[in-house]
């Protein structure tokens, strides 16, 4: 799958430049109240960061990671936060992405130009890692600022970050296809937000029981927040590789998907 798909996203000739070109547009019909609710949505994690993190870490004090370092706690749930923004930011551009699809008919007139609909696929995935990355950068700038990272290991969690929006935003854009109204995104809401209570967010994985251990360490989320709290926190070891390959690879098949059901939708 990722052999398929990854040599398209790198050329940056025809397709490349058509993707470019869906992700204009969306810069083109930009509208200025469209900034505040992309601003909205970097506080939530932030409120919880300094509620939990910073409040209830107060009466928690240090953590021992599994490798024996011992860290504050809100160190250990800032990359959480990070991780969660950045699926947040991505995610919230699907609802445009479904209206478009269903609603407005966008994708129909697009069609009828050279553009595919692989290429709307990563167009709009582009635009909405716009969100997604502006999410990311502040959420670093507060960490810094609150001395839970160095500057230098915030550096490297950037495009980290991006790649886990990258990585929701494709398989956001999937399981939109597959919905069939507005109330569907409940669904996706709830999905959400158990992937944010149970990944290792407010306490490492090892304190559950075996057999939700299991299933916690298998979700996007959970390989989200390993490898941007081994970045942060300078454990990062062999199994940051296995993360990046996980995200690449949960990327490439949200793509492929969204490409072949856009094409059935809409190709007809």
């Amino acid at each position: 799958m990722v052999a398929l798909v990854l040599p398209r996203l790198l050329s940056f000739e025809g397709a490349g430049r058509r993707s470019a070109s869906v992700a204009e547009r969306n810069v083109a019909a930009l509208k200025s109240a469209y900034w505040v609710v992309m601003i909205s949505g970097f506080f939530e994690p932030l409120l919880y960061l300094l509620a939990i993190g910073v409040g209830v870490g107060g009466l928690i004090g240090d953590l021992t990671l599994p490798g024996g370092q011992v860290i504050e706690y809100a160190a250990f749930v800032a990359p959480a936060m990070l991780a969660a923004s950045a699926m947040s930011g991505a995610l919230s551009e699907t609802f445009n992405f479904f209206g478009k699809m269903k609603f407005m008919k966008l994708y129909d007139g697009v069609l009828a130009t050279p553009v595919q609909p692989f290429e709307i696929a990563l167009g709009e995935l582009a635009w909405a890692m716009v969100r997604g990355s502006l999410y990311s950068a502040a959420f670093l700038v507060v960490m810094v600022a609150l001395d839970l990272t160095t500057a230098m290991r915030a550096l490297v969690s950037f495009p980290a970050a991006v790649l886990v929006g990258f990585a929701f935003g494709a398989l956001g854009m999937a399981v939109v296809t597959f919905m069939r109204g507005w109330q569907d995104f409940d669904l996706m809401g709830s999905a959400q937000f158990a992937l944010f209570l149970f990944s290792g967010t407010f306490v490492p994985a090892e304190s559950y029981p075996v057999v939700l251990r299991w299933i916690v360490e298998v979700t996007p989320l959970y390989r989200s927040v390993e490898l941007l709290r081994g970045i942060s926190t300078g454990t990062l070891g062999a199994s940051g590789w296995l993360d990046v390959a996980y995200l690449l690879a949960v990327m490439a098949l949200g793509l492929f998907v969204v490409s072949r059901r856009m094409a059935k939708l809409l190709c007809k």
